[in-house]
């Protein structure tokens, strides 16, 4: 009884050393295939080597061929065997799940002696589930090695032409309509404060609102787009923004304003974190620096686009309407609207382009990413006048996908238990997709990534900022030096028909007087005495009444409330159908055109730096342009010293922009290639939350300096941008890779 025993001990330690054997072998082999890969990449296409493995590399999955009339699945896809044959499939031969070629429950050892991939000695199948998760994992990895390799041979083949450039404008238009929003927050956040009559205490908080609705959306979309794709993720996301943006320019109370901006922020929000992944999966890596520079020129056309708008739309306070007293229709709820119209543009043309291919093939969705990966190739073939060109690819490797524990609902639940359901499963997939981006070797990453992105925007939005206000605190500065002072006057029957602006009457005695269709701006009258006089149609903005006396007067029409009576008396006097709400401001407003020119020029002055970055950023590489790019505009800061006029401030305003334009390009396209492609949308969005964080703390911090000090603001942002730079440059460099 002994004997037996022990022979079928020894029988099964040798089978197990067999499989450890056999392993090891096929790990060499797979490390043979990625190398031999970037050889071939380098010298030719050639796809041969994918498919010509011997018999102990083929597993047995899906190989692409061209229609020749053999083709068993849509697009020519077909199963083959190592002979060329297909896999037929009766009663004793098929594939199991993993495509593993079986034959009958048990096929005893193989006749050569080596046991196949998947079985033990004793050809009994080995279930994934008893198998070390770590080889599980070394595999998959090895599999998305020959994967990225592979891809990026058939985006060479596929080429770059006009479907690249119908992608690159229909993205385009979504990242434009991003760069708008960011805009639209400064330009309506005076003019909706004051026509909503916000107090001091409510004033700033659309700015911080909106920029915490788009960090929500940054993370949200960023990551479920690596759960149901790119574009289904792109057409909702841009669709809500659109949706609360014309919303947002209807609704009167300012409440009400802010949830929709919110929201509006919130759908935007998923803009950046998706457009560059998505774009950059279409691209080849020796055209990938370069068009993704491009596509970053649409943010700066969208800064242009608001800022022409805001010049022309909301100083023209005449393009307004009402509907009796309560609803006001001013020229700013205009210029919301005209701003939402390139979001309305990108959900038209999203509706027309595919999905990536490249999230096809991390799905296990191989049918969807070949047709995808075709009509890139027929398209740009038809384009350059060969449509006679064959596409060649006949095998995309696939990588193993692990299994993982799934939850289920169950059918008898209700609608609103289901909804729920889902929508807890999907933000839990989000948090592990995004947990998975703080494991090794992406953790280092991510977290240099992290703090890249902060510095860079703290440093940009705290001074874009700074800079308006200041400028805004200079001229002040300037309208209060030459204001007109009028001392113990005297004026009697005397009819003012006309605007009075930048005066100050003090002691003055007002008798019998008519204040008539005028308008009252910047004026201050102070210890003042009016008596017998009569206000008809008045309108005042920042002007005040101290310690005046009013005796027998009358108003009619008039803005003249308490909040600009600050300690007078009203003795005998009357008031009639006073106006409601708060006055806009005049017609020939010289301040609210100037910021609007103003951040016209700093917009405009990108450009030489989105070009420069464009056509150098596959020559000199990304983390020189960035980290070089961060520490100039650190050093530029310095210069801020100087700025004790109005046109040194736009010159430096104009400088900074040019400067660090060419660091935020060079941080989208490294994010978008760092990370890989089940967690690519993830950690960009991730990255880009914490962006938005940064813009809220340096709109907040900078903002309560103007004024005060310049050194704060500074030192501050000269040390993040440098800081930042320095971070950036021990990133890996990703200008040789290949999308993982």
């Amino acid at each position: 009884m002994d004997e037996p025993y022990n022979n079928r001990t020894s029988l099964v330690k040798g089978a197990k050393d067999i499989a450890k054997e056999a392993k090891r072998h096929a790990a060499k082999k797979v490390s043979k295939v990625v190398n031999r890969a970037a050889d071939e990449y380098s010298s030719q296409r050639n796809y041969s080597q994918f498919q010509n493995e011997d018999e102990d590399d083929d597993d047995g999955r899906y190989a692409y061929t061209q229609p020749d009339g053999n083709d068993h699945f849509p697009g020519g896809l077909t199963a083959k065997d190592e002979d060329g044959e297909d896999y037929a499939s009766d009663a004793t031969e098929g594939h199991d799940d993993e495509d593993e070629i079986y034959e009958g429950e048990y096929q005893g050892v193989p006749a050569d002696g080596k046991p196949r991939d998947g079985h033990d000695s004793l050809g009994q199948l080995v279930s994934d589930s008893m198998r070390d998760r770590k080889d599980l994992e070394q595999e998959r990895q090895a599999d998305e090695e020959e994967l990225a390799q592979q891809y990026e041979l058939i985006m060479q083949e596929c080429g770059h032409g006009r479907f690249q450039w119908q992608l690159f404008f229909v993205l385009g238009m979504a990242l434009m309509s991003d760069g708008v929003e960011v805009f639209v927050v400064g330009f309506v956040l005076p003019s909706a404060e004051l026509d909503m009559c916000v107090p001091n205490s409510g004033a700033g908080w659309l700015g911080s609102i909106v920029y915490l609705g788009m960090m929500m959306g940054a993370f949200f979309w960023g990551g479920l787009s690596d759960k149901v794709g790119r574009k289904q993720c792109l057409l909702i996301a841009m669709s809500v923004n659109g949706f609360f943006s014309f919303l947002s320019s209807f609704v009167q109370g300012y409440g009400m304003f802010l949830f929709c901006r919110m929201l509006s922020g919130f759908g935007i929000g998923g803009a950046v974190p998706i457009v560059f992944p998505y774009f950059a999966e279409f691209l080849a890596r020796e055209k990938r620096g370069e068009h993704l520079s491009w596509l970053c020129m649409f943010w700066m056309i969208g800064g242009i686009y608001a800022s022409a708008m805001a010049w022309l739309i909301i100083p023209h306070y005449g393009w307004s309407f009402s509907m009796g007293s309560a609803y006001q229709f001013h020229s700013w709820r205009v210029f919301v609207v005209v701003c939402a119209l390139p979001c309305v543009c990108a959900v038209v043309a999203l509706t027309f382009i595919p999905e990536s291919p490249r999230f096809f093939l991390e799905m296990g969705k191989h049918d969807e990413a070949w047709m995808v990966l075709k009509q890139i190739h027929d398209t740009n073939m038809r384009a350059r006048g060969e449509p006679e060109k064959v596409f060649t690819v006949n095998r995309i490797k696939l990588p193993k996908h692990l299994d993982e524990l799934v939850e289920m609902q169950s059918d008898s639940a209700n609608p609103v238990a289901k909804v729920l359901f889902r929508i807890r499963t999907e933000l839990r997939g989000i948090w592990l997709t995004f947990m998975k981006c703080f494991n090794y070797p992406v953790r280092d990453n991510t977290i240099k990534l992290a703090i890249v992105w902060f510095t860079l925007s703290f440093g940009y939005y705290g001074l874009s900022v700074w800079f308006p206000d200041v400028i805004h605190h200079l001229q002040s500065d300037e309208y209060a030096s030459r204001v007109k002072t009028h001392n113990n006057e005297r004026i009697e029957d005397f009819t003012f028909n006309f605007t009075l602006e930048n005066q100050i009457h003090t002691n003055g005695v007002f008798v019998n007087d008519r204040f008539i269709s005028m308008k009252l701006k910047s004026v201050t009258f102070v210890d003042s005495t009016f008596q017998n006089c009569y206000f008809d149609d008045v309108s005042t903005v920042g002007s005040l009444f101290k310690n005046c006396s009013f005796v027998e007067a009358f108003f009619y029409n008039t803005d003249i409330d308490d909040s600009k009576l600050v300690g007078s008396r009203v003795i005998n006097s009357s008031f009639h159908h006073n106006k409601t709400g708060c006055q806009m401001t005049f017609d020939d407003d010289y301040s609210a055109y100037w910021v609007y020119f103003v951040n016209f020029l700093g917009t405009l002055a990108v450009l030489p730096g989105n070009i420069v970055s464009a056509l150098l950023m596959d020559k000199i590489g990304r983390l020189s342009m960035l980290g070089g790019s961060m520490v100039l505009s650190g050093i530029s800061c310095f210069f801020l010293w100087f700025g004790t006029s109005e046109s040194m401030m736009i010159f430096m305003l104009c400088l900074y922009n040019g400067l660090s334009i060419s660091a935020w390009n060079s941080l989208d396209v490294v994010t978008a290639e760092l990370y890989p492609t089940d967690r690519r949308g993830t950690g960009f969005g991730f990255c880009n939350a914490m962006c938005k964080l940064a813009a809220v703390l340096g709109n907040l911090i900078f903002g309560s300096l103007v004024g005060i000090t310049k050194a704060i603001p500074i030192l501050l942002a000269s040390t993040v941008l440098v800081g930042g730079g320095l971070v950036g440059l021990r990133l890996p460099d990703t200008r040789g890779n290949v999308l993982m």
